[in-house]
């Protein structure tokens, strides 16, 4: 029900894909999770087939649906634009939003190239609106805490980070090309997952200086459509792997694959101090391992379980052990935007923090082409 006393916000959407669902879900998620400082309004969903936004905006609950993304940017009913489509459209359809005035919540990556990047994080600022990046799975409780773990100095001085994001889902040389195999369009393990692990690495430990890098393409065709005969080129990345040197003076592995059998979500890090070692894996996304040296007969690996101690988890439990899921977080990335926007709050990463996860991974592919390191403050 409307609350007369709230102003309104009214959210646009374009793109019906998983991503798309996924953000509206979390929009009508935080309506009924959090006491919101706003009347949430989904105002407008806009997709290239008029069919399917109608569709979708029905089944949805969206209030009108647009068959072209720049009537949803016109519409004045709609003060947030949520951007779910393919990497190559984030650049027009952001500026075209910031233009307009409008605040925009936008899918990683942030763009195609650094310099498409940098001119979004220019406009922003110069638009002076809040801006977001979906880059979600920081908003996990369970890695609040481990942020607030490193930075207490629980774990000492940070000397190694080893971080990895695979998964399989193009490991069969016969799955067909998508958009995520052009390079033109961001495509690659780099752009898709390792900017996930990125931003994390960024999130807990700080910048990157330096990075020395390796890729390869091993599927290097793939069948135009499923099951058809026409086989397509692919030059983009199938694993990138490099070695990072962070400005707190630790030293880093980096891993992106989309090719390795089993694994479905494994964005997993250790990260290694003076005093422990702590570890994390998306796929047991309620729980970190921490060890504590210096406890004689007491080796191993301690389990910290998720629990509404935890800021977020209370919203949606009041028992630890009752796990949040991917749903869940992106809930609390939207949670965490409204709060922005309604002068309240600064968490997640913004389109500046977004174009610096851009100019890491530049600097990743510099190094993997050239063989060398690279400084990441020369790109």
């Amino acid at each position: 029900m409307r609350d007369s006393s709230l102003p309104d916000l009214g959210v646009g959407l374009i793109g019906t894909g998983f991503m798309g669902r996924a953000h509206a879900m979390a929009f009508h998620n935080a309506r009924s999770t959090f006491e919101l400082p706003v009347n949430l309004r989904l105002a407008a969903l806009a997709d290239a087939d008029a069919a399917r936004a109608e569709q979708c905006a029905r089944a949805w609950g969206f209030d009108r649906s647009h068959a072209h993304w720049q009537q949803l940017i016109n519409d004045p009913s709609v003060d947030l634009v949520a951007i779910t489509t393919p990497n190559h459209l984030h650049f027009p359809m952001a500026m075209a939003a910031l233009e307009a005035g409008k605040a925009v919540y936008c899918e990683k990556p942030l763009a195609v190239s650094l310099d498409q990047a940098r001119q979004m994080q220019s406009a922003a600022k110069a638009a002076g609106v809040v801006t977001r990046v979906g880059y979600n799975y920081q908003h996990n409780p369970i890695i609040g805490l481990a942020r607030q773990m490193i930075a207490n100095g629980e774990l000492g001085q940070i000397v190694s980070f080893q971080g990895e994001f695979s998964e399989d889902f193009m490991a069969n040389a016969q799955s067909p090309w998508s958009w995520r195999c052009e390079p033109a369009h961001a495509g690659g393990a780099l752009a898709d997952l390792g900017s996930h692990l990125l931003a994390m690495a960024r999130y807990l430990l700080g910048d990157v200086e330096a990075v020395c890098a390796d890729s390869q393409t091993v599927h290097r065709q793939r069948p135009a459509t499923q099951g058809g005969q026409e086989q397509r080129q692919i030059a983009i990345d199938d694993q990138t792997y490099a070695l990072l040197r962070f400005a707190n003076g630790a030293r880093g592995t980096f891993a992106s694959s989309w090719l390795k059998h089993g694994y479905k979500n494994h964005l997993s890090f250790e990260i290694s101090g003076t005093k422990g070692t702590l570890a994390f894996d998306q796929e047991r996304l309620n729980e970190l391992q921490l060890y504590r040296a210096g406890a004689p007969g007491r080796d191993g690996f301690q389990r910290i379980l998720a629990g509404p101690s935890q800021p977020g988890y209370a919203a949606f439990c009041p028992a630890p052990g009752h796990q949040l899921g991917y749903n869940e977080l992106k809930t609390l990335e939207v949670h965490a935007l409204i709060q922005a926007l309604c002068g309240q709050g600064n968490e997640g990463p913004d389109f500046a923090e977004a174009m610096h996860i851009e100019r890491l991974a530049a600097a990743i592919r510099i190094a993997a082409r050239e063989m060398r390191w690279v400084t990441v403050s020369d790109i």
